[in-house]
C-alpha cells in the first residue's frame, strides 16, 4: 500500500500559481517587497511544482489565515464558545473531526482541495451550528444521532449514493452526534446576472 502524500507534497495548478503571486504583487504595491523580491519570488511561484513551494513564498506576507494557500496541519476543526471557519484554498484530509458546542463551524469547501472522494467528517455539535458549503457536482449525506437538533441540505446540493452504489461525484460523509443544535449543507446559488453579463458581447 502507498502512503497518502502530505498536503505540501500534492502537485500545485496553475490556479494555486496565479493566488500565490496575486498576494505577492500586492505586497510589493504597499512596501512589503521589494521590486527585486517580487521579481525573484514571482519566478519562484511560476516554477513551483508543489503546494509546500509556494507556501513558503507567502509564509512572512499574511497570517495564516490569509494565506493565499492554506497547509493547516491540524486535522481537527473545533469551536467552543467561539467561531471557526475554513474557506479558500485549503487541503481537506480524508476524515477528520469537527466540534461545535456552543458555537459555530463553517466549512467552505468551494476552493479547497479534497484529498479523497470520500470525506467523511466526524461531527459533535452540542447547542452549536456547523455550515458545509459546498461546489456544484458534490453530494452531502448526514447521518448519526440527533437529539433536539436540525439537520439539513440546501441548494443544488447531489444526494449521496446508496451503500455501494456508484455515482462518480465525491461524497462529504457527514457522521453526526448532536445534543440541540443544528447541521446544514447548502450550496449557492450562482447568480443569474453574472451569467448574463459573461455572455453579453462588447462593443
Amino acid at each position: 500500500m502507498t502512503s497518502r502524500p502530505a498536503p505540501r507534497d500534492l502537485r500545485a495548478s496553475d490556479a494555486d500559481r496565479e493566488r500565490v503571486v496575486t498576494l505577492l504583487t500586492e505586497a510589493a504595491g504597499d512596501g512589503r517587497l521589494t521590486l527585486g523580491e517580487h521579481a525573484e519570488r514571482a519566478e519562484l511561484a511560476y516554477a513551483a511544482r508543489t503546494l509546500g513551494e509556494l507556501s513558503a513564498l507567502t509564509a512572512d506576507l499574511a497570517a495564516p489565515s490569509a494565506q493565499p494557500i492554506r497547509l493547516d496541519a491540524r486535522r481537527s476543526v473545533a469551536a467552543v464558545f467561539a467561531r471557526e471557519r475554513r474557506e479558500g484554498r485549503w487541503v481537506v484530509p480524508e476524515s477528520f473531526p469537527v466540534t461545535a458546542i456552543f458555537g459555530e463551524v463553517v466549512l467552505d469547501l468551494r476552493e479547497a482541495l479534497l484529498q479523497s472522494r470520500r470525506v467523511t467528517v466526524l461531527a459533535t455539535v452540542i447547542a452549536g451550528h456547523i455550515e458545509l458549503i459546498v461546489p456544484e457536482g458534490v453530494a452531502v449525506q448526514i447521518t448519526g444521532t440527533t437529539f433536539l437538533s436540525r439537520k439539513s441540505i440546501h441548494g443544488s446540493v447531489p444526494p449521496a449514493p446508496w451503500p455501494g452504489q456508484e455515482s462518480g461525484l465525491p461524497v462529504v460523509d457527514v457522521r453526526l452526534f448532536a445534543l440541540g443544535g443544528t447541521v446544514k449543507a447548502v450550496t449557492p446559488r450562482r447568480s443569474r446576472w453574472r451569467g448574463a453579463l459573461r455572455r453579453t458581447p462588447r462593443r
